[in-house]
């Protein structure tokens, strides 16, 4: 049997009994429910492992025969990030542009000199020597927040619709600058900051996000005038999925950001507009359906993925201890980064009270910082940046996701 084929089967049956479990009994947020479950499940076969290796030697078969950095950016990622943008509301995404453009852009490249410079100091003073460039690195992949995270906990959050709009729409765009900031740093780290000049990075950014974003617009063009045409359901909804697979790979052929791209075709055929000139009741019931089917599939898949993931972690106690300190360092340099962005626009745009603690805590970390910490190479410790991020991301995902509507209620009182 294919390889491939039974590594999803493995997954999807997975997926289907943690699921099963979490309905039933947990009833926690899915992504949430999840990992908790996945996580728990890799524990026990760890355990189990002392008496009987058999299915521990399947579970690590299994991770590492996946690349789990190609899988989520070059694959998964586009999918999820075009059925986000499909059901984001265009309107207030319009309203709260320049916040939003701001949050995921100054925001990401602030926090990420923040956290890059507070976790060289850090890591000194445990006696863990690390190059500022590469804390810098690791900055960069832990600022971005996870629009996958974020679009299946605020759904149950009850965040007021305005709020929302900026955390989702932030969420959508900062991981796909995000990742390009992180290419740019990992390819200074490479090649040593003298053979990489400050054009090369300006062509990196442009190429990938202004190319991205543009190929976006055309192919969000293209698919309005495709589903305008015709009247037929099914062939529609196909439409919709050749306009993320064929986008998806020539993104990756001329080096553009798949997730800039998809976010922005996503939100012109999700636009309202759009759906009123170009789908029939029934096309848009369908197109809406398949997309929440795929979405959910691929969460549920993901979330999997990252519990399963835990193997490839090398525990050492020096690289616990700056994961948990890296906890509350994330946090206030995510809000310091929030500060300007939210000074500029509050009373423009009447932001909701306490936006810079809900945003704080509402920007949850994911998959996407899992998948960057796993591409360091081994000169850029990335054992160390691994567990570390590992940490961030279950604290983020777990603890954070199940207190947001809490403080929001709190909050509102």
């Amino acid at each position: 049997m294919d390889d491939a084929y039974l590594i999803s089967t493995v997954l999807i049956f997975l997926s289907a009994i943690f699921g099963y479990v979490n309905v039933r009994f947990l009833k926690l947020p899915n992504t949430i429910g999840l990992m908790i479950l996945t996580i728990l499940f890799t524990l026990a076969v760890l355990l189990l492992s002392y008496y009987d290796p058999t299915l521990l030697n399947l579970e690590k078969s299994i991770i590492s025969k996946i690349d789990f950095k190609k899988l989520l950016l070059d694959e998964m990622l586009s999918f999820l990030l075009f059925a986000g943008a499909l059901h984001t509301n265009f309107n207030q995404l319009k309203i709260q542009r320049w916040p939003i453009f701001l949050f995921s852009t100054l925001g990401v490249l602030t926090s990420t000199f923040l956290v890059g410079t507070v976790m060289f100091f850090v890591l000194q003073i445990i006696s863990l020597e690390v190059g500022f460039i590469h804390c810098l690195l690791f900055g960069a992949l832990i600022s971005p927040t996870d629009p996958i995270a974020v679009l299946g906990i605020l759904k149950k959050a009850g965040v007021p619709k305005k709020l929302e709009t900026k955390i989702v729409g932030e969420s959508l765009f900062n991981d796909g600058v995000g990742v390009v900031v992180f290419l740019t740093i990992f390819k200074i780290a490479e090649s040593g900051i003298a053979n990489v000049s400050a054009t090369d990075v300006l062509h990196l950014f442009g190429q990938e996000v202004i190319g991205g974003i543009g190929i976006g617009v055309i192919l969000g063009w293209i698919t309005y005038r495709l589903l305008r045409s015709i009247d037929d359901f099914d062939i529609e909804v196909i439409i919709t999925l050749a306009t993320v697979m064929g986008g998806t790979v020539l993104c990756h052929k001329f080096h553009l950001s798949a997730p800039l791209a998809m976010v922005t075709a996503g939100l012109i055929v999700g636009n309202d507009t759009v759906r009123e000139h170009a789908m029939s009741a029934t096309t848009e019931k369908y197109v809406d359906k398949f997309w929440e089917l795929i979405d959910i599939l691929l969460n549920a898949v993901l979330f999997v993925l990252i519990g399963m993931e835990m193997l490839v972690l090398v525990i050492d106690g020096k690289y616990v201890l700056a994961g948990l300190l890296t906890i509350p360092i994330a946090l206030l340099c995510r809000y310091a980064s929030l500060f300007l962005p939210i000074k500029i626009f509050e009373k423009k745009l009447d932001f909701v009270k306490n936006t810079d603690v809900i945003m704080t805590w509402g920007g949850l970390r994911g998959g996407i910082s899992i998948a960057l910490a796993l591409g360091l190479s081994a000169t850029m410790h990335r054992d160390l940046f691994l567990v570390i991020t590992y940490i961030v991301v279950i604290f983020s995902i777990i603890v954070q996701g199940l207190t947001v509507d809490k403080l929001v209620k709190r909050l509102k009182e």
